[in-house]
C-alpha cells in the first residue's frame, strides 16, 4: 500500500464527480431540444445521458476488499473508474402544441426525457461527493504533512 494511495483514490472520486456534473449540465442544457440526432431521416429529441461507475479494482467483492484490508499486502481500494456514459431508454414526453415546428399530424411535440427536479437531485448528489473528496484529500495532505514534521 503507497503512502499516497489515499490521495489517489480520492483523485479518482473527484474526476469521476465532476463528470458526472458536467453530463448534468449537458442534459439541463438540452431539456428543451427536440432535434438531437437524425435516425432514420427523422429528427430525434436529446436523450438524457447518465454516467455509470465502478471500482477500479477487477475483483470488487466485498469478501475480496475484507481479506485484502486485514492481510499484510493490503491493496484494497484503489478508486472509480467511470465504465461508460449512456442514454436513458425512458421514452419521450409528448407535449400538445401544434404551433411548434416538430409537431405531428395531431399536434403533439416529443420533447427530451430530461426531468429537472431528477437532474438537480443528480447535480446535488454529485457536488456533496466532490466536497466530500476534497476534505478527505485535504486530510491526506495534512496527515502527510505531520508525518513529514516527525522527521525533523
Amino acid at each position: 500500500m503507497s503512502i499516497f494511495n489515499s490521495i489517489n483514490i480520492s483523485a479518482s472520486a473527484l474526476t469521476m464527480q465532476r463528470l458526472r456534473m458536467d453530463v448534468v449540465s449537458s442534459n439541463m442544457a438540452n431539456a428543451e431540444t427536440t432535434r438531437s440526432k437524425m435516425v432514420n431521416g427523422v429528427w430525434q429529441p436529446y436523450r438524457r445521458k447518465m454516467v455509470e461507475i465502478s471500482s477500479s479494482d477487477s475483483n470488487n467483492s466485498f469478501s475480496t476488499f475484507f481479506n485484502e484490508s486485514i492481510g499484510a499486502n493490503s491493496s484494497a481500494g484503489n478508486g472509480v473508474k467511470v465504465t461508460k456514459v449512456s442514454e436513458d431508454q425512458s421514452p419521450f414526453k409528448l407535449v400538445y402544441n401544434p404551433e411548434h415546428p416538430d409537431a405531428d399530424n395531431n399536434g403533439y411535440v416529443q420533447m427530451p426525457n430530461v426531468d429537472p427536479l431528477k437532474e438537480m437531485v443528480d447535480l446535488m448528489g454529485a457536488t456533496r461527493s466532490y466536497e466530500a473528496n476534497v476534505t478527505v484529500l485535504n486530510a491526506s495532505k495534512g496527515l502527510l504533512m505531520k508525518a513529514l514534521e516527525i522527521g525533523k
